[in-house]
């Protein structure tokens, strides 16, 4: 496992992160999760993330669970705030109130007194920024966070908070978007003022839901008991990927998978992280099979010619448009 700075900060995270949205808690028995993360572990994985909203919050139980016995000082666990936790009026959003009570809530079920990363899951809207930076900066001061980040943050977003962030004193050092062959919006705007700024990209769904690894096909009913037909697995998410232009695409990247010698899934996560300013790229599982088979993505170099290759043949079907990365107007 290689390890990368996580922005221009002095944290060391390993290049490829175990998350568990979707799986920990909903999609996956107990009893696979544990494996899964135990798999990652044993892979050389210290990075992982999760969020208080993921199945309910019991994702971040799980994950509490499957980490308890291990060195804590090894472990590098990120966590978020934002969507919708409870019934009440101030149950969601980046309030004082409910960041305040949220990563208390976060540190208990995760069975830790801190996290190395506590994000911001999407902007808040009806919040002033210099409320939540505050609150965010009482965190950190009160030892409950190292480092702060934001997730799905646009790029005027991320400059109107790290003036904040300095004039506070703490370290707000990353950003965690979509990111993969497929959906490249965080390209234009936010990747260049991320590394103006110090931030470093910690990117989920580098496979696209899973349509990377090359197991839907064109003109194909989606495998029985695979994401695409399971609602609690997030079939709403992966439906964008599964027209048979996008298939057709991504059966055509086969070939050069085969020859950089690396499995479609390698391919996809290394493609990733040829990007400087990415510094993690998250994977989930509901095997352990598939944690193993993802990490052998680390450390691998992609040839310019290999890289042209796969712009040539996906470009047709790449998503770009910086204004797809929003938060929602009104807090959830």
């Amino acid at each position: 496992m290689e390890f990368r700075h996580l922005g221009r900060s002095g944290l060391l995270v390993s290049e490829i992160a175990y998350g568990n949205w979707i799986t920990h808690g909903s999609q996956v028995e107990e009893e696979a999760a544990l494996a899964c993360v135990r798999a990652a572990l044993d892979s050389g994985i210290t990075t992982f993330d999760t969020a208080d909203v993921y199945a309910g919050t019991r994702a971040e139980e799980v994950l509490g669970r499957a980490l308890k016995g291990e060195r804590r000082q090894g472990l590098e666990i990120f966590t978020k705030v934002f969507w919708r936790t409870g019934p009440g009026p101030n149950d969601s959003g980046l309030s004082r109130k409910h960041i305040m009570e949220s990563i208390d809530g976060s540190l208990r079920r995760l069975g830790t007194d801190y996290v190395d990363l506590y994000q911001a899951h999407r902007f808040d809207h009806n919040t002033p920024l210099e409320e939540t930076m505050e609150a965010f900066a009482d965190v950190v001061h009160r030892g409950k966070a190292h480092y702060i980040g934001v997730s799905e943050w646009s790029a005027d977003q991320i400059r109107a908070a790290k003036p904040l962030a300095d004039e506070l004193r703490i370290r707000l050092v990353s950003n965690q978007p979509q990111y993969s062959i497929l959906w490249r919006v965080i390209e234009s705007e936010v990747v260049p003022a991320s590394g103006e700024l110090g931030l470093g990209q910690i990117v989920w769904s580098p496979l696209a839901q899973g349509v990377l690894t090359g197991k839907y096909q064109a003109g194909q009913q989606p495998p029985s008991g695979s994401r695409a037909t399971d609602e609690k697995a997030g079939a709403n998410f992966i439906a964008r990927w599964l027209g048979d232009d996008v298939l057709t695409a991504v059966a055509r990247l086969r070939p050069l998978a085969d020859q950089a010698g690396l499995t479609m899934a390698q391919l996809a996560i290394a493609w990733v992280l040829q990007n400087p300013n990415v510094s993690a790229a998250i994977i989930g599982a509901s095997r352990p099979e598939q944690v193993r088979d993802n990490v052998k993505a680390s450390g691998v170099t992609l040839d310019e010619g290999l890289l042209a290759a796969i712009d040539e043949i996906v470009e047709p079907v790449v998503t770009r448009d910086p204004a797809l990365t929003t938060s929602p107007g009104k807090r959830p």
